[in-house]
Order: C-alpha cells, then sequence, then structure tokens
C-alpha cells in the first residue's frame, strides 16, 4: 500500500517540466503534496521534522497517487491566486495542472471506475462496486 516501504522513485510519477525550476519558489506538484505547500519559501519544518515519503506500490495506487498530487497543487495554487490574481505566471501553471489533473482523472475512471459519485462511467450505475479508491486493503493506510 501507499505507506510500505519499497524502491519506487516517488518522483519519477511526473514527467519532467522543461520549464519547471525557472521559478525556484514553487515546487513541482508531488513534492508539494508531500510538503503540504507548493511554495519553497514558505515550508517551514516543524522542529527539524521532515515530511513522511510515500511509496504507491500498484499501478493504482500510482495512478491514483499522481491526481491527489496534481489536486493538491490545484488548491494550493488557487489559494495563491486569490491573493495575487495579477500573476500570469501562476495562473498559466494552474491551467496547466487543472488540464493535466482533468485528463489523468479521465484515465484512471476508464481504468479503475469513478473517483467521484457525480463520476459514474458506463451504461450502469457503478459507484457501490468495490474497492473504492480510499479503501483499506491489507491493514495498510491507503489514503
Amino acid at each position: 500500500m501507499l505507506f510500505e516501504d519499497n524502491d519506487f522513485d516517488v518522483m519519477s510519477l511526473f514527467v519532467s517540466d522543461p520549464n519547471f525550476g525557472r521559478d525556484n519558489k514553487v515546487l513541482s506538484p508531488m513534492e508539494g503534496f508531500l510538503r503540504g505547500n507548493m511554495f519553497k519559501d514558505e515550508y517551514k519544518p516543524y522542529k527539524n521534522l521532515t515530511y513522511f515519503k510515500l511509496n504507491p506500490t500498484t499501478e493504482k495506487e500510482k495512478d491514483l497517487y499522481k491526481i491527489m498530487a496534481l489536486a493538491f497543487a490545484i488548491n494550493d495554487l488557487n489559494l495563491y491566486l486569490d491573493l495575487h490574481p495579477e500573476n500570469n505566471e501562476m495562473f498559466d501553471l494552474f491551467k496547466k495542472y487543472v488540464i493535466e489533473e482533468k485528463n489523468l482523472k479521465r484515465e484512471y475512471e476508464k481504468k479503475y471506475g469513478p473517483l467521484s459519485l457525480t463520476h459514474t462511467t458506463g451504461n450502469k450505475y457503478d459507484w457501490i462496486n468495490d474497492p473504492w479508491p480510499w479503501d483499506n486493503k491489507g491493514g495498510s493506510m491507503y489514503v
């Protein structure tokens, strides 16, 4: 499960962005998700503790992890844009992540079923089908 120790490189979940790093204050969606903040200069670890690195073990978990990281990035950039609506660079990044998340969700739902009640697929009501994305399997914390 996500919290089990393995050799999977979490940062490899995202294709590298050639424009990433120009503005050193914004982290990648994955790094921001793990830290709980998309902005490098805003991250203040408590008593020199670090965040816990999550390690998905299946393709389904990897796909869900990407979606969760992008959803976090979108929400954090939304908060920033509420205070800085004139920042077109951040708005462009926000729009890019929204499109990427939408595409990843569509692919996930084709493979594994709906992520939310409003995204049921096909001609039948399949929301009730197990397992749901947050179901606890094998005794580990899943989300």
